[in-house]
């Protein structure tokens, strides 16, 4: 008897081979035999025919903790309906801990209010078991944060780093990885970040290379500086030997396009000569930014508070508005998604704002950020769709949403979320395998589910086979959809009938299980050798 039979499904098994129809049984939260099991019998059975089975989706690219999600909705309801069973945190530069001391906590300001928020850890190991003890709707890693540890490190002094600074944070940083993390994310793309140069990020990855872990990056530059930016990340792996992971690889507008070619063309060669590199991509042409990234960098270069003060100074703020005017930025494509001001201003367009105000959309922006007082979320139409194909059928790439969980009653809070945390998994299925049929099914799963794990050292994850955890997702490849839509994001996608978390099931019949069968994943339960 097993606890759980899954009985007459095309199994796609996360390796990227071929489909193939068979049985599942499971039992103590593991796959436990795959063959014809017509004869035998389970506690629970589903029947799958004319049905894929597959392993749970993993997320590589999650905001859940920094949007602070995991603490708001633990059940991560939209990413469930995906299909999704893990996904790793502490992405783009921000983790959660380790934390040199409670304001250190401001590292995600970026993306929520921290004035509203409690919490009781400062390591990694305090944050994780907080995480345990709490629960949580999927499963649960983290990179770690060096825009965290730098903040910690140097607060929100404007200085130089020095060679003692850098010592502290590697200290930090190998604490926090005995503790649990599974390797360092830089975010270097933001304010407290920008400074670190080549030398500092080398030494940092080091430890990371040592211990087998991931160095996962957003990158300096999505624009003009694409190229050079995936250079010195590619340098970085290079020197080090680290397996390196570019988070959300992306030519940001249109007159930056061709880079992205030039991009994995740079990729292409380095892995040729031994750097071990994937990217991640996610299916739309919006990107969801923090609103202050639009400005010169010379006016952020100190941090927020400064770039605040800097934009009262009325000499200061014509000169912003200047180099605004000079980068020529489409003001009707510049949606605002969530700010700190009322939500009567979020889904208006920046354009829309500044006719209704009867100054220049530069004049708004500027306005926007100080009232708001620079925390303020946009949408962005400038992705080109043509090279969000080329990079989902690349090779290296891995599928992740760069979203958050979330549910739908969140749609009171007024704030626009980018429809990625709702749809992204089954808007590839269905999109660009079902539809456009540039994926085969067996391609896209691998990019979701067995690529991902082995990359990111998940051991006995995302691939169904014997003694592999049972998590594990039914699906109809007719009717997969995602529903979600810039406009109405709170639309859960639909056609993933069961989802399973260590053989338990946390939807059935397309109904979310109020459950909390996610478990925190560490190096300690086997992820390094």
């Amino acid at each position: 008897m097993y606890d759980l039979l899954i009985k007459n499904g095309t199994i796609i098994d996360g390796t990227g081979r071929p489909m193939f129809r068979a049985d599942i049984g499971v039992r103590e939260g593991a796959v436990l035999a795959i063959g014809d099991l017509s004869h035998e019998r389970g506690e629970k059975e589903v029947d799958a025919t004319n049905k894929y089975v597959a392993p749970g989706f993993i997320d590589v690219n999650n905001h859940a903790d920094t949007y602070w999600q995991i603490f708001k909705n633990p059940f991560q309801e939209s990413l469930l309906y995906q299909g999704v069973t893990t996904i790793i945190g502490g992405n783009s530069g921000s983790s959660l801990a380790p934390l040199v001391n409670p304001q250190t906590i401001r590292s995600i300001q970026k993306w929520t209010d921290v004035q509203k928020i409690n919490f009781n850890w400062l390591s990694m190991a305090e944050y994780l078991a907080e995480i345990e003890r709490k629960g949580l709707g999927v499963n649960f890693a983290t990179l770690v944060g060096h825009g965290t540890l730098r903040r910690g490190v140097m607060q929100d002094v404007a200085r130089t780093i020095t060679p003692e600074d850098i010592a502290i944070m590697e200290d930090l940083l190998k604490k926090a990885l005995k503790e649990g993390g599974i390797g360092l994310s830089t975010g270097l793309h933001y304010t407290h970040a920008r400074d670190a140069g080549m030398r500092e990020i080398t030494h940092l990855v080091k430890a990371v290379a040592l211990k087998k872990g991931v160095y996962a990056t957003y990158v300096r530059d999505e624009e003009a500086g694409l190229v050079k930016a995936v250079e010195e990340a590619l340098s970085v792996a290079s020197e080090t030997g680290v397996s390196l992971h570019i988070s959300h690889l992306k030519a940001v507008g249109e007159a930056h396009w061709n880079l992205q070619s030039e991009a994995l063309n740079l990729i292409e060669a380095k892995a040729l000569d031994g750097v071990d590199v994937t990217f991640d991509v996610y299916p739309y042409t919006q990107t969801g930014s923090v609103l202050y990234t639009l400005l010169p960098e010379w006016i952020t270069k100190d941090g927020r508070q400064m770039m605040l003060s800097k934009l009262r100074d009325p000499q200061t703020k014509q000169a912003v508005i200047r180099d605004l005017r000079a980068k020529n930025l489409n003001y009707d494509q510049i949606l605002i998604s969530s700010s700190a001001l009322s939500r009567m201003l979020s889904r208006r367009r920046i354009s829309e704002i500044a006719k209704l105000q009867g100054i220049s959309p530069e004049d708004t922006l500027i306005e926007f950020l100080l009232a708001s007082d620079g925390q303020a979320i946009v949408s962005l139409e400038v992705l080109s769709g043509k090279n969000i194909r080329d990079a989902i059928q690349h090779p290296f790439s891995i599928i992740s949403s760069n979203g958050a969980g979330y549910s739908e009653e969140h749609k009171k809070t007024g704030e626009l979320v980018h429809p990625r945390s709702f749809g992204t998994f089954p808007k590839v299925l269905s999109l660009y395998v079902r539809e456009e049929k540039i994926l085969s099914w067996e391609e896209a799963i691998f990019k979701m589910t067995g690529k991902p794990a082995d990359k990111f050292h998940l051991e006995k994850r995302g691939k169904l086979m014997k003694g592999y955890a049972a998590d594990i997702i039914v699906f109809n490849p007719e009717t997969i959809q995602d529903n979600a839509t810039l406009e109405d994001p709170y639309q859960y996608a639909t056609g993933i009938d069961e989802v399973f978390i260590g053989g338990e099931s946390v939807l059935s019949k397309g109904v979310i299980q109020p459950l909390k069968r996610g478990r925190v994943l560490t190096p300690k339960r086997g992820w390094f050798q």
